[in-house]
């Protein structure tokens, strides 16, 4: 049965797609709950509206990451932290603070999702935190932990 997916659908497609579905996940899944429409020619036609303005839509969005990227990769962001005598943190550092910081410093708000720290910085340093504000623009923040 083919289908125009409604919304993005994981392993399956984007907004506006016309996919090609199992019956049975077409009547008791994705039609009930709204992720898509049966496929007409009319429908067609809307769906492929539907496509350019979500790659009008995308390339926006990338062209900002890009932007974002391009101004964070030049900056350090300082973070002071209490520490002990052998610079190990009384607590840590992670992805909220490293938000928090990047708004104060540098003016942009980053989602802390979109920065990807495996686990938290527990110690005084220069740090590379990968950021991910995009799916095609990934880059480096250097974080340093300085003391307080």
């Amino acid at each position: 049965m083919q289908v125009v997916l409604r919304s993005d659908v994981p392993k399956l497609g984007k907004r506006g797609d016309v996919c090609e579905v199992a019956d049975g996940f077409a009547r008791n899944y994705l039609l009930p709950k709204g992720h898509a429409i049966l496929a007409t020619s009319g429908i067609t036609d809307q769906a492929a509206n539907m496509r350019r303005a979500r790659e009008v839509k995308d390339a926006h969005d990338r062209q900002e990451a890009e932007t974002i990227a391009r101004r964070l990769v030049q900056q350090v962001i300082r973070i002071p932290m209490r520490a002990g005598p052998e610079g190990k943190l009384f607590g840590s550092v992670t992805t909220a603070n490293i938000a928090d910081a990047i708004a104060e410093q540098a003016g942009l708000h980053i989602d802390r999702f979109r920065l990807q720290m495996p686990e938290p910085i527990k110690s005084l340093g220069s740090h590379q935190v990968p950021a991910r504000l995009h799916s095609e623009v990934e880059f480096p923040v250097t974080v340093e932990v300085v003391r307080a």
